[in-house]
């Protein structure tokens, strides 16, 4: 037998692989880390892309709002915060300005995960805000976007005299990469706002794909929210498969974000020739705290361009979900949805999504087609009530799917399969 590692939680967890299973490991393409994610911020905010300096736009009295990633993004801002406020020093000495968390419908950080996302003396001394996309009084109206979607986004972040967003471009279900507007029109929106994004006409359109920006309209209407809450500049990572940054870059948000998109797909899309029995996926902490991030592992194989996993088979994920189904307003929808109704009730779902249904929807749609694993998770009870199956072990997960299937299997390993797209095309498969 070969062994295997794959991330788990914070660690990793080596297994061997039966030698009557035939294995190809997918994983993204190679690119060295950034050694000091400090000095490339810096560089990166001296040479905006499409801009000038934050410390050239900013004014003396400005209220300068900077929206962050929450705990279920790995993006380093305990790094890159310290000379995006150099920057804003070098003009204003003593700033106003306050930090505004892009949690979406997700639960609320702790101070102990703030202090250790952002650094202690960025929480000590700048105003953190909690955004709380059901709390209407702090929410404010823009009207509809081309397509009705209704705007309604943060006043923390809309009365801002210079808006700032954090982030990371990374494939999504749904924006085709992350990054860019998104943090600021799905991380800060309403709930309305976030749910009828999510909706039916909005994810069961074609072009609305995981790695697709084009003719996509999720994110033409994501970048249409973010234009008129008045976004001025974003400073956006890529990481590669170990999760350490390989690029940053800052500037005008489109503009910055196309050119990491552009990066980004050369790295994260490999080639495969074929699909497979078994999917083996990785994901690791901090997705792989709650079963509605770590479902993200089978949906995003589930609706790449070609069929990944062949109907019948298994996607086996190890994943710690200590958080269970998650403690978000979105996680709990997810879950109750995904316990309450057969997988054909929720397929033949017409009313309109809430926002986190859509998780189910798609999970559903997985579900029809292929069973799911979960391996090692810390409340298999509500893996099995999600209609998933629990293992405890890689091994015992090997073990359902040979008695269930033939014992000559093709499996595809993925170490990390939130960043690695694996697209059926001629050519090797992915290194």
């Amino acid at each position: 037998m070969t062994s295997y590692k794959i991330p788990y939680g914070k660690k990793e967890i080596t297994f061997d692989i039966p030698r009557e299973f035939k294995v190809t490991l997918a994983s993204s393409y190679l690119r060295p880390a950034i050694t000091n994610i400090v000095d490339a911020t810096k560089n990166a905010l001296i040479n905006p892309v499409n801009s000038k300096r934050i410390s050239e736009m900013v004014k003396e009295k400005n209220t300068i709002c900077v929206i962050v990633t929450d705990i279920s993004r790995a993006c380093p801002e305990k790094e890159i915060l310290p000379p995006l406020i150099e920057e804003i020093k070098a003009k204003i000495k003593q700033p106003n300005l306050k930090l505004l968390i892009a949690s979406g419908m997700h639960r609320k950080m702790s101070y102990a995960e703030k202090v250790g996302k952002y650094g202690e003396n960025i929480v000590s001394n700048y105003q953190i805000i909690d955004h709380d996309a059901t709390d209407e009084k702090n929410l404010i109206s823009l009207g509809n976007t081309k397509d009705e979607i209704p705007i309604k986004i943060s006043k923390q972040a809309y009365e801002a005299d210079f808006l700032i967003s954090i982030g990371v471009v990374e494939p999504h279900q749904f924006a085709g990469y992350s990054g860019g507007y998104k943090t600021l029109a799905i991380g800060v929106a309403g709930d309305e706002t976030i749910s009828k994004m999510h909706s039916r006409k909005f994810i069961d359109h074609p072009k609305t794909r995981i790695g697709n920006i084009n003719g996509n309209i999720f994110h033409d209407n994501i970048v249409e929210i973010g234009t008129k809450a008045g976004l001025d500049f974003i400073i956006n990572v890529i990481f590669n498969e170990e999760k350490n940054v390989v690029d940053i870059k800052a500037g005008k948000p489109l503009e910055t974000y196309k050119t990491l998109v552009k990066k980004a797909k050369k790295i994260y899309e490999i080639p495969i020739t074929k699909s497979y029995d078994v999917a083996v996926c990785g994901i690791g902490y901090p997705k792989d705290a709650n079963l509605y991030q770590t479902s993200r592992a089978a949906s995003y194989l589930f609706y790449l361009p070609t069929q990944v996993v062949k109907n019948g088979g298994y996607i086996i994920i190890p994943a710690t979900c200590k958080e269970g189904q998650g403690k978000g307003i979105a996680e709990q929808r997810f879950f109750e949805m995904l316990k309450n109704m057969t997988i054909d009730e929720i397929l033949d779902h017409k009313d309109e999504f809430k926002a986190g249904e859509q998780r189910a929807f798609m999970m559903a749609n997985v579900l029809k087609y292929c069973k799911v694993i979960i391996v090692g998770s810390a409340l298999p009870k509500i893996i099995k009530a999600a209609k998933m199956i629990p293992a405890s072990t890689i091994n015992e997960a090997f073990e359902i799917v040979k008695n269930d299937m033939r014992k000559d299997l093709e499996i595809i390993l993925i170490p990390n399969s939130l960043l690695t797209l694996p697209i059926i095309r001629k050519g090797k498969p992915g290194k």
